[in-house]
């Protein structure tokens, strides 16, 4: 395996098995061994006990060559003591006291076995509310979320790191402006992403520049009226100047349910791709679309075949760690098993452009996007149909979305998600997620505030392949110097390595718009705004997203947050 140092580093610190010392205890091929075979032992649950070691070869061959890697939590547990396997959950917080306590209990068992949570704080009253029990006054969601972010604070997860929670707050609810300011105070939520819940009937209110509804959730009734137009700048101007809150389209994401007799969807993961029903966990993995390449006579292509075949074993793959998986909580156990989501993504896509030559952000980049998502979910789908007819299909299907005439069983609720991949991008020496390139040369902080400077090898590659590749080229781009001064490099090769701020936030949310017609659950994508950008632009790209069908919105502003895990090695650059 090559593997680099930034991907070294981080399987050392975090997901290598140590000895009691310790000590390193296992190389990374032994640690893909382990989660291959571990998982692999779930084939003989299903009469599949003589394919048992050709499948386990599959799932190794898969992840040692990086074309596929699981989420963290299955790397780091799968065959030792934790066995806790999915990446994220959704804990439900209803208005009492017992119901916030013991989301808070679980939600620190959740964070020791290595999981995130979300929840939608929406059910709690506002401040200042009756408390009838004690005739007292309620503190309302942001004063209980303190102690949500407290206890995240003083537990490790997974022993590696502190856990990640979503927070989310309806729109309509009266504390709503108090959620959209919570974190003006950098030093208030740090283990926390908030977004706002905003309806259709924001929305609506917004375009005819109206009033809208607030509404107690403990009674239903209307406590006050506020104009749509003016909570919509707040989020946008606190998202200018932090990057929070984000938004999720929650009646959107609620139309995509697939199983709605059991539940509206009310909350989402940590990274906000995942929206999940109360106590239902997901299993996410990537497939690494920058080894789906290969030559053809006049040029490059997609590898289809070899895509579809990753595809195929890698839903297996996720289907197999549902079983594999010790859940933290009977209740998360009961809806992993009845719903059988799973969420497969991809990482490396600004990989795959440059091997095509195409440039991010162009149409033709939009245009393969969704050819390359619709393929995805058209395979993965045909995956779960197959295990369906192998093993049964998902318990809960009775009611849902595939329980009509004419629809084929699956074996899974939801098949795609587009998740970050942010540290298994670096094990598989790719780019993250869908994101373009952040710069050709940077520095990157690792665990323990490690940090290691990276020039993009793609640089290299393309160099020696186009004939351009000089040892003082590749000096110039280390320093943090850019393709466009080099007058030996063509400039269709220029406009292939563009990076994130060469783009405008209108390419951003396009290329997540595209991937979000072929996925299932939601993507997860940051639209990277350069540090002039207006509360305006911000405004902007929210309506964006909501006309083009995304299902939540992430901005970030370069510069406005400490600890930026990329720093461009020239901001002149960036």
């Amino acid at each position: 395996m090559k593997l680099t140092p930034g991907a070294m580093a981080v399987l050392e610190r975090r997901y290598l098995k140590r000895d009691d010392l310790g000590r390193i205890a296992e190389s990374p091929e032994e640690m893909f061994r382990r989660v291959a075979s571990n998982v692999a032992v779930s084939e003989s649950l299903f009469n599949n006990g003589r394919m048992k070691a050709a499948i386990e070869e599959e799932f190794f061959s898969l992840m040692t060559s990086l074309v596929f890697l699981p989420n963290s939590p299955t790397l780091i547990n799968a065959g030792r003591k934790l066995q806790q396997l999915a990446a994220c959950f959704v804990l439900p917080v209803e208005d009492s006291l017992e119901s916030i306590f013991t989301a808070v209990k679980n939600t620190a068992l959740i964070h020791q076995s290595g999981g995130g949570t979300g929840f939608s704080f929406s059910k709690l009253r506002p401040a200042l509310d009756t408390v009838s029990s004690t005739g007292g006054e309620a503190s309302g969601p942001v004063s209980f979320m303190r102690v949500f972010n407290a206890a995240t604070e003083a537990i490790t997860q997974g022993g590696t790191r502190r856990g990640a929670n979503m927070g989310i707050l309806r729109v309509d609810h009266p504390d709503i402006i108090r959620f959209i300011t919570a974190k003006e105070d950098p030093s208030e939520f740090t283990n926390f992403n908030l977004s706002v819940a905003l309806t259709d009937e924001f929305m609506s209110a917004l375009e005819k520049g109206a009033d809208y509804s607030l509404i107690n959730p403990r009674t239903g009734l209307e406590t006050g009226r506020m104009r749509a137009k003016e909570v919509f700048e707040k989020i946008a101007a606190c998202a200018w100047r932090s990057g929070e809150p984000g938004a999720v389209f929650i009646d959107r994401i609620d139309r995509a349910n697939p199983t709605p007799r059991l539940g509206r969807i009310e909350a989402t993961n940590p990274c906000g791709e995942q929206p999940l029903l109360a106590y239902e966990p997901c299993n996410l993995g990537s497939v690494n679309l920058g080894k789906m390449v290969k030559d053809t006579f006049g040029g490059r292509t997609v590898d289809w075949s070899a895509l579809a075949h990753a595809v195929r074993v890698s839903v297996r793959f996720l289907d197999d760690v549902i079983e594999a998986c010790r859940y933290p909580l009977p209740e998360i156990e009961a809806m992993a098993r009845g719903n059988r989501k799973i969420g497969l993504g991809v990482m490396g896509f600004a990989d795959l452009l440059v091997r095509l030559r195409v440039r991010y952000g162009s149409d033709e980049s939009f245009e393969v996007a969704e050819e390359l998502m619709k393929f995805i979910s058209e395979e993965a789908w045909g995956a779960s149909r197959a295990l369906a007819a192998e093993r049964g299909p998902f318990p809960n299907i009775k009611g849902s979305v595939f329980d009509r005439p004419g629809v084929p069983p699956v074996r899974n609720a939801t098949v795609t998600t587009i998740a970050p991949t942010g540290t298994l991008s670096i094990i598989a020496g790719c780019s993250s997620g869908i994101e373009p390139f952040f710069s050709l040369s940077y520095t990157r902080k690792v665990l323990n505030n490690e940090r290691f400077h990276e020039v993009n090898p793609l640089v290299a590659e393309v160099a020696k392949e186009e004939g351009f590749f000089s040892e003082g080229l590749m000096e110039h781009i280390s320093a943090g110097g850019s393709l466009r001064e080099r007058t030996e490099v063509p400039e269709r090769i220029r406009e292939v390595f563009v990076t994130a701020f060469d783009i405008k936030p209108e390419g951003h949310i396009r290329m997540q718009a595209a991937f979000q017609k072929y996925t299932d659950n939601a993507v997860s994508k940051t639209i990277n705004l350069p540090p002039e950008a207006s509360v305006l632009d911000v405004m902007e790209a929210f309506l964006l997203a909501w006309k083009l069908g995304c299902k939540g919105i992430t901005v970030y502003r370069s510069g406005t947050r400490a600890g930026q895990v990329l720093t461009c090695r020239s901001p002149l650059y960036c």
